[in-house]
């Protein structure tokens, strides 16, 4: 079953104003972003998504190349220093796109992507000049002729001051050091990042379907499995005449989000009995009767945007630790659900999630390798799998953020449990994307 066509997707834009305004929000010169496409900051600035090698954005305020419906005084530029045999790609995935029609977001109202022209009034171009430099050079030759042609001069000592990303890497930093810049971090990026435009709401969603798809091909499988004893006499699941483990089920939900169009990126961890409680298990060992199988199924779809889902099976259970665990999961995700709507500090989600594990017995504290809640309630997800907002951190939600609610109890000696969903923040609540049904005992789903 086909996960269908991109084609069909909004157009993917990224909006700039946010990065000119926190330039002059700092009173500083300009913006420098140097990385690959590994790089999700430079991914989501640029929607650039070809180069395995290092790039680099300059964006500047305020300079005089025509802007929105062809008038000066743009809001800002934006400068690609795109590696070689890649100009044409990035002429056409970070100028073009900019000026084609489509909808996205528009500050904090219209999200519905409409057929309004998109622009944010920051014009883009891509410079091809100084390939064989290294991308902090090449960025820092951008950022002089930028800063010259819009007739720009630093304060004080003379040096311009870069707002630059965290992450940004050493050897750029020093390159843009060198050449007489003053660096300063900013954190406009990640700001950015965390409310979704409808386009990426599309993309999220396409990501999701695929995901809750292969759970539904594990749940199936897990369903249509026997019980029986391997050759020491050990209570044993099998699966169309094998045995089943845990790598052979990661190969099977794999398969399904290969054929709907996703990539698993190697992030589909089960986990059965004891290594149910590992919270990143990729390793290979049997599923048996009555322990937890847990799945959290978290592929990467167009554009690199993720799909993130956790749900906790049993096979032949008898209704013990993991019933009682899983009763205390499903409490525990309905409560933090019940809180999340814009205005919510973050911690307010975690902490009522925390409060009713610890009504039903669990630790809600827990360290790692300890027995209990060992984890956050949930991070945002976009362009990378674990971005702004974190639950667990400061700040209120706002529509347009997407959040996991993950709540998860785990034992070491028996297993885990663990149930998550993917979250929008809308206007008024919250929406879940792509519903999955519930339960510890599989369904056939398919």
């Amino acid at each position: 079953m086909s996960g269908g066509s991109d084609a069909s997707l909004r157009p993917l834009r990224t909006d700039l104003t946010p990065i000119v305004e926190a330039i002059e929000t700092a009173e500083a010169d300009a913006f420098v972003a140097v990385g690959d496409r590994f790089d999700d900051d430079l991914r989501y600035l640029t929607r650039f998504s070809g180069p395995d090698r290092a790039y680099a954005l300059v964006v500047v305020p305020n300079g005089p190349t025509a802007g929105r419906d062809g008038k000066s005084d743009a809001a800002g530029r934006a400068v690609c220093c795109a590696p070689a045999l890649f100009a044409e790609q990035a002429e056409r995935e970070f100028v073009a796109s900019a000026r084609d029609r489509g909808g996205d977001r528009d500050g904090d109202s219209d999200r519905d992507g409409g057929d309004a022209d998109f622009h944010d009034g920051v014009a883009r171009e891509v410079r091809t000049e100084g390939v064989g430099d290294h991308a902090g050079e090449r960025a820092a030759v951008a950022v002089d002729e930028l800063l010259e042609e819009g007739d720009s001069s630093a304060e004080g000592d003379g040096r311009p001051t870069l707002l630059v990303p965290p992450s940004i890497p050493h050897d750029a930093a020093v390159y843009l050091e060198r050449a007489g810049n003053e660096l300063a971090s900013t954190d406009a990026v990640t700001t950015a990042r965390a409310r979704k435009t409808d386009a990426e709401l599309d993309r999220l969603r396409r990501a999701q379907r695929a995901t809750a798809a292969g759970m539904a091909h594990a749940e199936t499988v897990l369903a249509e499995s026997e019980v029986g004893a391997d050759d020491d006499g050990r209570p044993t699941v099998s699966w169309e005449g094998a045995p089943l483990t845990t790598e052979r089920l990661r190969r099977a939900v794999n398969a399904v989000l290969a054929d709907r169009g996703v990539r698993d990126a190697g992030n589909t961890v089960i986990g059965a009995g004891p290594s149910a409680a590992d919270l990143h298990y990729v390793g290979d060992g049997p599923i048996r009767p009555g322990e937890t199988v847990l799945l959290d199924i978290s592929p990467r779809g167009p554009d690199g945007y993720y799909g993130d889902m956790t749900r906790t099976f049993v096979v032949d259970g008898d209704g013990g630790w993991e019933r009682r665990a899983y009763v205390a999961v499903e409490a525990a995700r309905e409560a933090a659900l019940a809180e999340i709507e814009p205005g919510v500090p973050a911690k307010t989600v975690h902490g009522e999630a925390a409060a009713e594990l610890a009504a039903y017995g669990f630790d809600p504290n827990a360290g790692e390798g300890e027995t209990g809640f060992t984890h956050g309630t949930g991070h945002g997800v976009g362009v990378s799998l674990h971005e702004s907002p974190s639950l667990s951190g400061a700040g209120e939600l706002r529509p347009g953020h997407v959040i996991t609610i993950e709540p998860g109890v785990y034992d070491p000696d028996v297993g885990g449990v663990r149930l998550e969903d993917l979250v929008v923040v809308t206007d008024d609540g919250c929406e879940i994307v792509a519903a999955y049904p519930f339960g510890t005992v599989p369904q056939a789903r398919e």
